[in-house]
């Protein structure tokens, strides 16, 4: 558990010096840092307010507890603004500051995460309200779960009050449950000092290439793309914690520090994997594989004194949570522009699939083989040397990295593009998988452009321009597709022996 937590001076400086400026009575935001379970220590980088939401309405206020109080300002005059904090009640959009910190939580790169909250608000009203404090233990419980760590979710996050009469900081930590009270929240040691400048960075390149048996379409959702693709990637992350690591050349051992400064080049080494395609053989719900094929450029930054094996750990948890959120845009996109449909029937798919939301297609009932381009990952300087990270769709430029940054960062972009690191421009190789069948979905990088086929006559290797970061092709064997038809073993048998006769027959007629 998390007893002391340091702050970077440089950032909450500037933080404190634009609330106190602001003249606002009220602010909430995010707290991105990082909780270090080795060294019991929790880190604070920097802290970033949620914007007003869509209707222009700020994600926290200060409200009247009373009409009377309304009367007695008018003739008293105004009040100071402590005096205003004192007879008020704080209401928070919890549901936006969750929403806030999930498309943060995007952004940010191994070893980099939403810790917790902030909350600018007057000293009596923080500790004598209890309204206050639970709506503050709600927000930071909806925060954790919008924004989680990782799969092995520390149970814990950071709550910082900063009172402005008088001016100080305070720091509580709040242990998670299903029914967070004020019981669940700890005091902690506060203090501020250098930690950005005192991080290692560590750069991986991962190539990956998943198999991930399609179900049938009778297994509930199992067989829709987003769950068979989840699944996948939620395999995949339990066997890439497994992997060895190499940094620098070197093999990683176990809680030994890394004591050089400046970047730091990672290789992840898998154990050789079995055959998912031959193990999807013996699988009785399958009827075809999944193949997903690409390249992910991870960074991840460690406190100096915490030990290589977790500088490993956060990259192998920032390429997953890239491959998740990569996914959770393609999804959320297609499905916020075409809609939901009522109408699941397996006529309506195989009639009408232009019209429905990549999230909802069944994969077992399509019949050609297409792509699908997953947006490109892209790294934007931060702060103090750190970068954090946006995603592109194959229609979208670099330009619309600078807006992302201002809505949800609260930062500058860097006028000049040439700043922002590309490094997965130059396309991945996709993987060409052959079968009876090919099938599959193709959605280019425009998140309203509808499915396209990619049959032709030309040289498939040929007219294949490069995808600049994924490309999957879904594979449906013949046997599994006679499978999924209720064919038994005999007819099967049958069927394949017909076919070799005609084939004999006509190649003796020829």
């Amino acid at each position: 558990m998390v007893k002391a937590v340091v702050g970077d001076e440089t950032q909450l400086t500037l933080a404190e010096d634009r609330l106190s400026q602001s003249g606002l009575t009220s602010q909430v935001g995010l707290v991105i840092g990082k909780l270090s379970s080795t060294l019991d220590r929790g880190f604070v980088y920097d802290l970033i307010p949620t914007p007003p939401n869509d209707a222009g309405e700020p994600a926290c206020s200060l409200i009247e507890t009373n009409a009377a109080s309304l009367k007695s300002d008018k003739k008293k005059g105004s009040k100071s603004k402590s005096q205003t904090a004192d007879s008020s009640t704080l209401v928070i959009d919890k549901d936006w500051v969750a929403e806030h910190a999930r498309q943060v939580s995007r952004m940010l790169l191994g070893g980099m995460n939403v810790v917790g909250i902030y909350v600018w608000v007057g000293d009596s009203l923080f500790k004598n309200s209890t309204v206050t404090l639970s709506q503050l233990l709600q927000t930071v419980k909806e925060v954790a779960d919008a924004a989680p760590i990782s799969q092995t979710d520390r149970e814990e996050r950071l709550l910082i009050h900063i009172c402005y009469s008088p001016r100080r900081w305070t720091c509580r930590n709040c242990v998670l449950s299903s029914n967070i009270t004020s019981s669940s929240i700890r005091p902690c040691d506060f203090k501020m000092g250098k930690v950005l400048n005192s991080l290692q960075s560590f750069k991986c390149t991962y190539n990956f290439e998943l198999s991930v048996p399609i179900c049938h379409e009778n297994a509930a959702d199992a067989s829709t793309l987003s769950a068979t693709l989840r699944r996948g990637i939620s395999v995949h992350a339990k066997e890439l914690r497994s992997a060895k690591a190499l940094i620098d050349g070197n093999w990683v051992v176990d809680d030994e520090p890394c004591l050089s400064e400046g970047s730091h080049e990672v290789e992840l080494l898998l154990p050789f994997m079995k055959n998912t395609f031959a193990e999807a053989c013996r699988q009785r719900d399958v009827t075809g594989v999944l193949i997903f094929s690409g390249s992910v450029c991870s960074f991840a930054y460690s406190y100096s004194k915490e030990s290589v094996s977790q500088s490993v750990a956060d990259i192998k948890d920032d390429i997953i949570r890239s491959l998740q959120s990569r996914l959770d845009i393609i999804c959320d996109e297609v499905d916020e522009d075409l809609g939901p449909t009522d109408d699941d029937s397996v006529e309506a798919v195989e009639e009408k699939p232009t019209h429905k939301p990549i999230s909802r297609l069944v994969l077992s009932l399509l019949r050609e083989r297409c792509s699908l381009a997953f947006p490109r990952r892209v790294f934007i300087p931060w702060l103090a040397g750190t970068y954090i990270c946006d995603y592109l769709q194959q229609s979208e430029r670099v330009e619309v990295v600078k807006d992302h940054c201002v809505e949800l960062m609260s930062m500058r972009a860097p006028s000049d593009a040439s700043m922002i690191l590309q490094p997965e421009a130059e396309g991945a190789a996709s993987l060409l998988a052959k079968s009876f069948w090919d099938i599959g979905i193709a959605v280019p990088g425009h998140s309203g452009s509808t499915f396209i086929s990619e049959k032709s006559g030309k040289n498939e290797t040929s007219d294949r321009r490069p995808l600049e970061s994924f490309n999957f092709n879904i594979v449906a064997a013949f046997l599994f597709l006679l499978h999924s038809f209720n064919f038994n073993i005999l007819a099967v048998l049958l069927f394949l022996l017909l076919a070799i006769l005609i084939g004999f027959v006509l190649v003796r007629l020829s």
